[in-house]
């Protein structure tokens, strides 16, 4: 009789407390792998090996390419590689971005249901926005298990709150009731056959450049069909500037392109959100530099008894100043929470 073998936790912006106490709980025969992903900033190493090994007795290590899933070893994702779970290892993948992150914890949820199954317990944990949903999502729709840190006790309650308003969880509990309940679930033993992936999972996990069971490329098929993944929108990816497919799946509402960057919604908006603001401190740039050499250009004109012509740039001095006066108060209101730079994408 098979059992739940695979753990899988996600985390964010203050996770790494409830991460520490999460493996801290966990029994020093604890028989499943556990896989972390964790948002980190690409330029540098992570630390958070370091850390969790300082928190367990179960060896803890960044995980490498290739490393064998074993009951017992947590291996933890590194910097600007997704942690990617084919067949009995992982594999590191520089594929596609998605909600701006690279590791993102839906990768590793949904990469995790296609090999394993309703063998898999996935964890989201503290953290902003709401990365971890649609790879819960994956992972129950593949008879695996949901587990929620309860939004209320949560640093930042964003990403657990996502993950129980869209992906219905089977369990939404206490960080510190966390590790003996990993301990039921695995210790259980799993009847009855898994009918496999969805079409779209196997396709979206594709899109990583790797084919589960195998640590390289799948090079028979480099270019996996994206337009079959989502039906067409008249968005563009931030990312890459492509078509955005609308992904429906059973969870959230996505957005994905045929290079694989995908966005869920909220994250869509900020991304626009945080665009929208660059291309207006540029126009505010524009608009002053245009302000003040119109006001010189009058001045000389003027100088050089060009009356009509110092007339004329001094009113579009004084219109490019108004258009700034605009855009900056616009701006300023916006930083202060007072208006919304874009509109809902939506239905979630």
């Amino acid at each position: 009789m098979a059992h739940r073998d695979l753990v899988v936790i996600g985390a964010s912006a203050g996770g790494v407390g409830a991460l520490q106490n999460l493996v801290r709980g966990l029994s020093p025969d604890f028989p499943a792998a556990v896989l972390v992903t964790q948002h980190v900033m690409a330029g540098g190493p992570s630390m958070l090996p370091q850390i969790l090994a300082r928190a367990t007795a179960l060896p803890c290590t960044a995980a490498r390419e290739g490393d064998p899933l074993l009951p017992g070893r947590i291996l933890v994702a590194v910097p600007d590689r997704h942690l990617v779970v084919s067949g009995d290892h992982v594999t590191l993948s520089s594929g596609p971005r998605e909600n701006s992150s690279r590791p993102a914890v839906d990768v590793l949820f949904r990469s995790a249901a296609r090999s394993r199954g309703p063998r898999v317990v996935a964890v989201v944990l503290s953290g902003a926005m709401d990365d971890g949903t649609a790879g819960l999502v994956a992972v129950r729709a593949c008879g695996g298990i949901g587990v929620v840190q309860d939004p209320a006790e949560a640093t930042h309650p964003s990403m657990p709150r996502s993950a129980v308003e869209g992906a219905s969880p089977e369990y939404v509990v206490k960080a510190s009731q966390i590790p003996s309940l990993l301990g039921e679930l695995t210790a259980a033993e799993l009847d009855g056959d898994w009918s496999g992936p969805s079409d779209l999972l196997s396709a979206e996990v594709a899109l990583l450049g790797y084919v589960p069971g195998s640590s390289v490329p799948d090079r028979a098929h480099p270019d996996p069909d994206t337009a079959q993944i989502g039906s067409p929108t008249d968005l563009t990816c931030p990312e890459c500037g492509g078509v955005l497919n609308r992904i429906e799946d059973g969870g959230p509402v996505r957005f994905g392109c045929r290079a694989g960057h995908t966005w869920s919604s909220q994250t869509l908006v900020a991304q626009q959100s945080a665009e929208l603001e660059s291309a207006l401190w540029m126009a505010l740039r524009s608009l002053e530099e245009k302000a003040a050499l119109s006001h010189e250009l009058a001045a000389r004109a003027t100088a050089a008894g060009r009356t009509r012509s110092g007339i004329s740039f001094e009113e579009q001095s004084c219109d490019a100043s108004r258009a700034a006066t605009l855009v900056r108060d616009l701006l300023i209101r916006a930083a202060a929470g007072g208006v919304t730079l874009t509109r809902p994408i939506g239905p979630t």
